[in-house]
């Protein structure tokens, strides 16, 4: 749903061809030094901190958890003084320069993040205004500035641009072209599935992904992850026509997806290299997308389907996994303090500093991680997309990474 990132690695891994590592590895290295205090998870936070951070805050606003005053601070300190953030700063003191790796989607997390806690027009204005500047001819934004649009990174700017008052994403226009313009020509007609593609190949062709289309359905029918709830569209019948709107383009992608989950009720990972396994994250998101296409019955099996068995994948992942599943639940209206028996608002609150209060009145205090738990790490992508990662730097492609975990 949420731009995860690992769409951007398979990207980037598609240019450069299949990667199959001979290693077994660590999917969240330790960081070196200290965490920044004020920051969720215990995993290196240097390509996902401000994404991990931003998620957990909309979680926590969706699950009426007023969060902590230091993990509000860490984030508004990670922002540019032209607006942008990148995925983590190490020193913010430092001015922001050409080398920082500024993207669209890190800063529209975060203009989420800090719409939902509330009293940060300013920051959220600057960094709308670097959004803008960064969006493309046809609409849509890349994942870096200039990068070319692809489904993921447009959709997480939609969310962000009508998630709080001022510039919408419907006035948000580049040469005539809106971001729903983008979206729609990134889907595919019902006569091939109509799925949306993460972006077209070097033919211009597009080929169906799950992730992008979980992203797709959601931003095309105006949402994001501040706001995603259940609709009642009905129907998830893909319908034909030469000329789709944001809203056919969206039924139709939700149609793909109810397809893609009817026999096992999960997505399978699509990670190049990968093995045939179920990809938690994608599924979230599609919970999601389901629900906000054609009501909370839409995404009935695939969200039974994470009650019973996602659990352990967001205790190993950490924050930003607990944080989907709970943006699942709410957009099925189902409790997340009671997911197949786990509170995932109690585990989340627990991966960073105590919030201030809770729905009930009460803080849930912060939870030291147990050695198991800092061994496993909380890294929401885990070694394909550190992998996607060294890879891109390494060859400079122009755009840096698709969860979904993206991997997770």
């Amino acid at each position: 749903m949420y731009v995860r990132r690992s769409a951007a690695v398979l990207a980037a891994v598609t240019v450069i061809g299949t990667v199959t590592p001979a290693f077994a590895a660590d999917s969240s290295p330790s960081p070196s030094g200290a965490l920044p205090s004020g920051l969720y998870g215990t995993a290196d936070p240097t390509y996902d901190g401000v994404w991990r951070q931003s998620l957990a805050l909309i979680a926590q606003h969706r699950a009426d958890v007023r969060p902590a005053a230091t993990a509000v601070d860490w984030l508004v300190g990670q922002q540019c003084a032209n607006g942008a953030f990148a995925a983590f700063r190490a020193e913010p003191a430092k001015a922001c320069d050409a080398k920082t790796m500024v993207d669209t989607n890190s800063t529209a997390a975060a203009v989420q993040a800090l719409a939902a806690v509330g009293g940060h027009h300013t920051e959220i204005g600057k960094a709308k205004t670097w959004l803008r500047s960064a969006q493309n001819k046809d609409g849509g934004w890349g994942y870096t500035a200039g990068g070319a649009s692809d489904a993921n990174s447009t959709s997480v700017v939609i969310g962000a641009l009508n998630s709080s008052d001022g510039l919408h994403a419907p006035n948000v226009q580049k040469d005539g072209k809106s971001p729903y313009d983008a979206l729609v020509k990134l889907s595919l007609p019902c006569a091939d599935g109509g799925a949306f593609a993460y972006q077209p190949d070097k033919k211009g062709e597009l080929s169906a992904n799950a992730d992008a289309t979980a992203a797709a359905v959601v931003a095309a029918s105006g949402q994001g992850m501040l706001t995603a709830r259940a609709g009642d569209k009905g129907a998830t019948d893909c319908a034909g026509g030469s000329r789709r709107t944001p809203e056919q383009a969206a039924a139709n992608g939700a149609a793909y997806l109810a397809k893609a989950l009817e026999r096992d009720g999960y997505l399978k990972s699509a990670l190049a290299g990968a093995e045939d396994q179920p990809d938690y994250g994608n599924t979230a998101d599609a919970v999601v997308a389901l629900a906000v296409q054609g009501g909370a019955p839409a995404a009935r099996k695939p969200l039974e389907w994470l009650e019973r068995n996602a659990t352990a994948w967001a205790k190993q992942n950490g924050p930003a996994a607990y944080a989907q599943l709970i943006l699942a639940a709410q957009a099925t209206g189902t409790d997340p303090r009671d997911f197949g028996d786990t509170d995932l608002v109690k585990q989340l609150n627990a991966t960073g500093p105590a919030p201030r209060s809770a729905a009930n009145g009460s803080v849930t205090a912060s939870a030291t991680p147990s050695e198991e738990e800092k061994e496993d790490g909380d890294s929401p992508f885990g070694v394909w997309w550190y992998v996607g990662i060294f890879l891109v730097v390494g060859i400079g492609i122009g755009f840096l990474l698709s969860g979904r975990n993206k991997g997770k």
